[in-house]
């Protein structure tokens, strides 16, 4: 085995040891019918940069928003959100979650250098009917899509041991229709699409993505026929994607669904140095 992952398997276990206490964790939920109550999530993600956003903003955003009334979907069209490419989500009714996540951080990645390409849609499980979003990827090589899948991997396992049980969007109906992987994963480590150390090697289960729609409409022909469309279209507008750098990630409160609400502290990736957004005061991220 190499050092490097070595290292970082040893970190893995470290962080997930050094929090296992940290929270009592509720299973319950997992196997019933219904989706588990929502009291709060919260997440590790990165905002998305203005040289991404003001092309999101120019050439995406207006005719997806019209798409989205046409189809009935105001409310979609609606949606708060501040744009962001998920690494993990816990849910906790703990309001002093940010606050442990922060003391828990892993060390940040480098900066990443990476493009954001192919529009498309997909439902939290397949055949569950919703909730489902729609979609912009990361593709999947280069160094920084490498290095944002190892950060994947240590912040789940220092984020996962906070959570108070399962994220409420992967309970009830969404769970009775994952596949066994992501069943276990939400046991394990409560939320699924997510890296995780198993057996001694690394899983690689997550799918970074941009999300610019969350709906829980049922996913009917007429919504997947309409939005499959407009995919299509978006990817003809930007054939190329987008190339970026991500230079800080962020701790923020979440949505039901997914939608980053708000922000409560902001690492960078240059330095590893940390400031809580509210204030602008200097803070300490990690140990």
């Amino acid at each position: 085995m190499h050092a490097f992952r070595k290292a970082m398997i040893a970190t893995v276990f470290a962080a997930a040891a050094s929090g296992a206490n940290a929270q009592s964790i509720d299973n319950s939920a997992i196997g019933k019918p219904e989706f588990r109550e929502h009291k709060a999530t919260y997440g590790v993600v990165y905002r998305l940069p203005k040289d991404v956003t003001d092309i999101l903003d120019s050439k995406v955003y207006p005719p997806l928003r019209e798409r989205l009334v046409k189809l009935g979907l105001v409310a979609e069209a609606r949606t708060f959100n501040l744009q962001h490419v998920t690494v993990v989500h816990i849910h906790s009714a703990d309001p002093s979650t940010p606050k442990k996540m922060l003391a828990a951080f892993p060390k940040a990645p480098p900066v990443l250098t990476l493009t954001l390409k192919n529009f498309y849609n997909t439902e939290a499980a397949a055949g569950a009917g919703a909730p489902w979003w729609f979609d912009l990827g990361v593709v999947k090589s280069g160094q920084g899509y490498t290095e944002m899948m190892k950060f994947n991997t240590v912040a789940t396992a220092a984020m996962a041991p906070l959570r108070d049980g399962p994220l409420p969007r992967v309970t009830g109906p969404v769970y009775e229709k994952m596949g066994d992987a992501g069943k276990d994963l939400v046991k394990t480590v409560g939320v699924s699409g997510v890296n995780i150390v198993k057996d001694g090697k690394e899983t690689a289960s997550h799918n970074p993505h941009n999300t610019l729609v969350y709906s829980m409409v049922r996913w009917d022909d007429r919504l997947k026929t309409a939005m499959n469309e407009f995919a299509a279209e978006m990817n003809a507008v930007l054939p190329n994607g987008i190339d970026t750098q991500f230079r800080e990630v962020s701790i923020v409160e979440i949505g039901f669904m997914g939608n980053v609400l708000r922000e409560f502290y902001r690492v960078g990736l240059a330095d590893g140095s940390a400031y809580d957004v509210v204030n602008g005061q200097p803070v300490k991220a990690g140990s």
